[in-house]
């Protein structure tokens, strides 16, 4: 049985500071039995980044479909798992306004981190807070999830092909709702192309270059990645291959860049 004490020790094994930041993909059943569920899992990781730190779920709601554009940001649920519909409830904790790709904080300049989401029409412009997640240096850590979910590579792509291979044209005018109870329309475009599918095929490229370092939290296997090294690393494929995740192989050209 693990516990919020041995959770906190692992990610200690794991390598991590309390002054990091650390955005967290995770499968709850995965890390196996804990003493307290998923509240101690989001205790132990709010205890450890809390104070001088920063701890990032993504809340992603892309599940709003085109008869139901409505995100309250207090109440709408999110699609990525237990415990970040847990973690976007808890007191202190600040989600961005994004009605798509919204993203929750705690800790240190929290609400600033999520703050502005909703000013830009794509997902994860690089001024919103996945570009914030860059120049924070933040760490990318999939607990038992794998790499497929990695949602900051849908920023990289943003940032850095044409905009036109990652986003559809269409606006779609979302009304937002704010914590306090005001609404504002929030126009935004949907990703399209289902890049995400091949996300994963990156993963022995990674190991390779040593980009990614493995361990365990509590039952599950992690994989931490450095946001910094990772968009050092795929920007530069991206401008020489715009079609890189459109489809599952890895060129031997590749390999050898």
């Amino acid at each position: 049985m693990h516990t919020q004490i041995s959770l906190k020790n692992d990610l200690m094994r794991l390598g991590f500071s309390p002054c990091d930041t650390v955005i967290i993909h995770s499968s709850m059943k995965k890390i196996g039995a804990v003493l307290g569920g998923a509240e101690s899992v989001l205790d132990a990781f709010m205890d450890f980044w809390g104070k001088d730190g920063l701890v990032v779920f993504p809340t992603l709601t892309y599940n709003l479909g085109a008869d139901n554009l409505v995100f309250d940001v207090k109440n709408t649920p999110c699609v990525t798992g237990l415990l970040p519909e847990f973690f976007r409830k808890r007191d202190k904790v600040f989600r961005s306004f994004h009605p798509t790709h919204s993203l929750a904080a705690f800790g240190k300049d929290a609400a600033e981190f999520t703050s502005g989401h909703e000013r830009f029409d794509t997902p994860c412009s690089r001024l919103s807070p996945w570009g914030r997640l860059l120049d924070r240096r933040a760490f990318l850590l999939f607990i038992g999830t794998g790499i497929a979910c990695n949602t900051f590579v849908h920023g990289v792509e943003e940032w850095t092909i044409p905009l036109d291979m990652v986003v559809g044209s269409e606006l779609q005018n979302f009304e937002v709702i704010k914590p306090n109870g005001d609404s504002v329309i929030v126009p935004s475009r949907r990703h399209i192309g289902n890049h995400s599918k091949y996300y994963d095929k990156m993963e022995k490229f990674y190991e390779a270059r040593a980009l990614i370092r493995k361990g365990y939290l509590g039952d599950a296997m992690c994989q931490i990645i450095p946001a910094f090294e990772l968009h050092e690393v795929l920007s530069v494929l991206l401008k020489s291959d715009s079609f890189l995740f459109t489809h599952d192989s890895v060129s031997p050209e590749l390999w050898n860049s």
